[in-house]
């Protein structure tokens, strides 16, 4: 359970808060009466969760390319963050295929900047207690095993999306032993978190399954899958999002014990596939909703990807709380708001204290 206590007046710094699970984050964190600062580049799609539900009036934003350390090292100092979550990221394996040497650059030496950023801070007497490192499910070697990854398998990709996600583990592993350790006299706790497939409302990334499933059934167009049979853990983006808040508080109490990764994922029956998925979408959707298998695939997709969570579960206490079926009806209920020019805001704030109160369909 979050403790509400804990964040009031909390100075947060958040990277990469422009993005659809940062924006979700900054609407959690200012409602838990946290204060909240955020470091990223202009939001990635347009329109975004993060115009929409006016989060840049509600806490102090800065725009910059965590690719430029002395722009990141001035947020840092300009924040004076007690609490650092680092999501910046190129986040698509599509776009990784596209764009390798950006996506290298933003995803490991970003991570590089950042935590060279916060070491440099903690010289200087900043008060920066806990760093959260947040990577992916797809940071494993995949073995396209049935059974889920957990926190001790070895670390890979094939692709330079996932690959870059991996370097970024090493990197993070680095730092905390070579200067963020109890040896090293550090009072600062740095952990990772590998979330699985995060869906909600107010994701537009292309290449993204819910995301252009739902452009084309607001467009009334068939949708069109690629990898129909695709095993992933799916997962609304509040249940990861609530598994980083909790770690936070923990490694908070006590760095040494809680300086770890950790996988934060659906339950073993909500490991779905891509298709069963789709179905689900279009029958809770309603008339005109259909959809096409691709023949060709672009590029490789892995057919199997799940995450074993025990260790969030038996160490911090947390649990999934909404299906993969309740995540879609939430995700629309977003979209209809959103069709219907409502109030996005009061919505997300509505749906996270559902979350947070257990609510279920």
């Amino acid at each position: 359970m979050i403790n509400k206590a804990f964040w009031r007046n909390k100075h947060v710094l958040i990277t990469g808060h422009t993005g659809f699970k940062g924006a979700w984050l900054c609407i959690w964190l200012e409602a838990l009466s946290a204060r909240v600062s955020g470091f990223a580049l202009a939001p990635p799609t347009s329109p975004s969760l993060f115009q929409l539900s006016g989060v840049e009036q509600r806490i102090s934003s800065q725009t910059g390319d965590i690719r430029r350390m002395e722009e990141l090292e001035q947020a840092i100092f300009r924040a004076q963050p007690e609490i650092v979550i680092h999501m910046a990221a190129q986040p698509l394996v599509s776009y990784g295929y596209e764009n390798p040497l950006e996506t290298y650059e933003t995803n490991v030496m970003g991570t590089v900047h950042l935590l060279e950023a916060v070491r440099r801070a903690s010289l200087q007497g900043m008060p920066i207690r806990a760093v959260l490192m947040v990577t992916t499910d797809k940071c494993y070697e995949n073995r396209e095993w049935v059974w889920g990854y957990r926190e001790q398998d070895p670390l890979g990709g094939r692709d330079p999306y996932s690959n870059s996600k991996a370097c970024t583990e090493f990197v993070t592993t680095c730092y905390r032993e070579s200067f963020f350790s109890a040896g090293s006299g550090s009072r600062v706790a740095v952990a990772s978190a590998r979330a699985g497939n995060v869906i909600g409302g107010g994701d537009w990334a292309r290449d993204r399954l819910i995301p252009d499933c739902l452009d084309s059934l607001m467009n009334h167009r068939p949708i069109i899958l690629r990898n129909p049979d695709a095993v992933r853990p799916w997962q609304h983006v509040l249940e990861p999002l609530g598994g980083y808040l909790m770690l936070i508080e923990k490694m908070w109490e006590n760095a040494a014990r809680f300086s770890q990764s950790y996988n934060f994922g659906p339950n073993e029956e909500d490991a779905r596939t891509v298709a069963w998925m789709v179905q689900k979408l279009c029958e809770k959707w309603g008339t005109e909703a259909s959809f096409e298998i691709e023949q060709q695939a672009t590029w490789h997709e892995a057919k199997y990807l799940k995450l074993d969570c025990s260790k969030a579960k038996a160490e911090l206490g947390w649990h999934p709380k909404w299906t993969s079926e309740e995540a879609l009806d939430r995700i629309i209920e977003w979209t209809r708001c959103y069709q219907q020019a409502g109030h996005i805001r009061d919505l997300c704030l509505q749906q996270i204290t559902q979350y947070m109160d257990g609510v279920q369909e």
